[in-house]
């Protein structure tokens, strides 16, 4: 990433930390959430009460009255319900502290073609926004490079936990997918340099997203012709870092998240990526409600963005943003949530800060066709499938990494309160983010008589 970007951003934190003093970390240690109403997210299985014991990073026991190990810190949880943490599919939580402040982003690269890229390089492990994302429940999230204006491959997305000192000790998975921007069509684009909006004909748009297609289609054939060249031991083919990555994704390969909205988008996305053999997930899906029975067909998941927001088009009823989710599942669409997935809309909270709201997202969602089921699925499980790591992450199971929530009241709805947070099978101390103290602060100002 951009490396003026890095250092101020270090300057930044070391200030930061010159002023607060050194966070308090978690060690790690074993525990025993007693006498929770565990939802498991298993299949099938429904919720009881259980007590879930935690060693070395792992669930190692899942049941009534388990016998807690020696030296174990017993958690009373009783009468508070317990879940598997939760899963922002799409994020840029720690790319982003202060969108205004070129120096505290750096999310996105100037060329247009960076699949050598890797978001956890840039992720910032202090950001304030990582404990205000876990106030609702996120202990882990796919952070993602963004396109920019004009890019094509920003690079590739990073699974994290959120929690640690370094990135290192966040990581999961540090190329869990690559990601593309779908060429559009765009006949109205900002100019930063006159900061107005510049309208072009549709005729000189679509030939831009040609063009850029174009360049995405040989972009692929010379990464697969590296590959081959590879392969064989050609010692004529110097090293190419882009390419190299790049193959990856061929014959299904390494994951691709592919960013489109419009339904010709997606449609023609579908089809290059069956012709490329790419392993596609696709992201924004606005007008994926129009085309579920393909999605459905093809097995290809969609990580949806914000619920709460208004349609893109005038003649669309204001709720159609909210059906989306529930028009997937009810196709049989596997679906997930993301904070900062472009959907094209209007209205809501961007960049990293709207993961604080995205279980209340997912719930709202719920008014609108979406089962509560496939709504907590949505942010658990789903997202772990669509990413291969569903063996590691996603339901309370032995063998699973500890990445638990326990919560009061429904985790979907805004009054709920988290109460217990465990990532990597450490406890983490709420009450401590940004939010938090803000509220105490002013909360307990002083009053005039």
């Amino acid at each position: 990433m951009n490396s003026s970007r890095i250092a101020h951003a270090a300057l930044v934190a070391v200030l930061t930390l010159a002023a607060t003093g050194p966070a308090t970390v978690a060690t790690a240690e074993t525990l025993v959430l007693r006498g929770g109403t565990v939802h498991s997210m298993v299949p099938g299985a429904a919720a009881s009460v259980a007590d879930v014991v935690v060693q070395d990073g792992r669930i190692v026991s899942v049941g009534a009255a388990a016998q807690a190990p020696a030296g174990a810190r017993v958690v009373d949880v009783a009468g508070l319900d317990v879940y598997p943490g939760f899963f922002d599919a799409m994020s840029t939580i720690g790319l982003i502290e202060i969108s205004s402040i070129d120096a505290t982003v750096d999310a996105a690269e100037m060329p247009a073609y960076n699949p050598h890229l890797r978001a956890a390089t840039a992720i910032h492990p202090d950001s304030e926004v990582i404990p205000v994302s876990r106030s609702t429940g996120i202990t882990h999230s796919l952070v993602s490079p963004q396109a920019g204006q004009d890019g094509v491959i920003p690079g590739q997305a990073s699974l994290v936990h959120l929690d640690g000192w370094t990135v290192e000790e966040m990581s999961i998975e540090p190329s869990a997918a690559m990601v593309i921007a779908w060429p559009q069509i765009r006949t109205r684009r900002f100019d930063f340099s006159t900061f107005t909006l510049k309208e072009s004909s549709y005729s000189e748009a679509k030939k831009e997203a040609e063009e850029a297609l174009k360049a995405l289609e040989g972009w692929l054939d010379a990464a697969r012709h590296y590959a081959k060249a590879q392969a064989a031991g050609s010692q004529r083919t110097e090293r190419n870092l882009q390419l190299e990555h790049l193959a990856k994704v061929l014959d299904g390969g390494q994951r691709v998240v592919i960013l489109a909205n419009a339904k010709s988008d997606i449609e023609a996305a579908v089809e290059f990526a069956e012709e490329q053999g790419l392993n596609m997930i696709l992201a924004g899906g606005r007008d994926a409600w129009k085309v579920t029975e393909m999605l459905a067909e093809k097995q290809i998941p969609v990580i949806l963005g914000l619920v709460a927001e208004l349609p893109n088009q005038d003649d669309h009823p204001y709720d159609r943003p909210f059906g989306v989710a529930g028009a997937l599942r009810a196709a049989g669409v596997r679906i997930a949530f993301g904070s900062a997935v472009p959907s094209g809309g209007f209205g809501g909270p961007d960049g990293p800060h709207s993961a604080r709201t995205l279980p209340f997202e997912a719930g709202m969602a719920t008014g609108y066709g979406l089962s509560r089921e496939d709504a907590l699925r949505a942010l658990t499980v789903a997202p772990a499938e669509i990413f291969g790591v569903a063996d590691q992450l996603g339901t309370i199971e032995v063998g699973k990494r500890a990445n638990l929530v326990v919560v009061e009241g429904d985790p979907l709805a805004i009054r709920s309160a988290v109460r217990h947070l465990i990532v990597d099978g450490k406890e983490v101390e709420l009450g401590t983010d940004r939010h938090s103290r803000l509220y105490e602060r002013f909360r307990s100002r002083p009053t005039s008589d």
